[in-house]
Parts: C-alpha cells; structure tokens; sequence
C-alpha cells in the first residue's frame, strides 16, 4: 500500500467498540502508548480488524489545534 501521509506508526489493537454506525479502535503504539480511532463501523468490518491484530494509525493533517487554560 502507497499513501501520501507521512506519519504511520504501527501498533496493535487492544479494544474494538463496533456500533451500529461507527467504532472506536484503540492501538497500543508503544507500551502503554495508546492511540483511539473512531472509524465507521463498515470500515471497521472492511478492514477485519480484532483484537491483538497489528494495524497502523495513519496521520494526516494540515494543522495540529492545542488548548489550553
């Protein structure tokens, strides 16, 4: 697979939430680094996703918005 985006950081999927129109996909990057997804549930289907399966968090963006107080 070719993409554009730069910034791929392989993990594992460590919690899967599948709702009837998205889900939320939680990847271990790093130990006890954890990145949260929310995707379309078909999506999450399409790509067969489960538990403990390796999978890669894809960024792209064009802005990075930190807040604080």
């Amino acid at each position: 697979m070719k993409i554009s985006a730069r910034k791929i950081i392989p993990g594992k999927v460590t919690n899967l939430k599948k709702g009837s129109v998205s889900s939320s996909v939680m990847l271990e990057i790093a130990p006890g680094i954890e990145i949260v997804s929310t995707i379309t549930s078909e999506s999450a289907t399409g790509l067969k996703l489960k538990k403990g399966q390796k999978a890669c968090a894809i960024i792209k963006a064009s802005s990075v918005i930190i807040g604080a107080d």
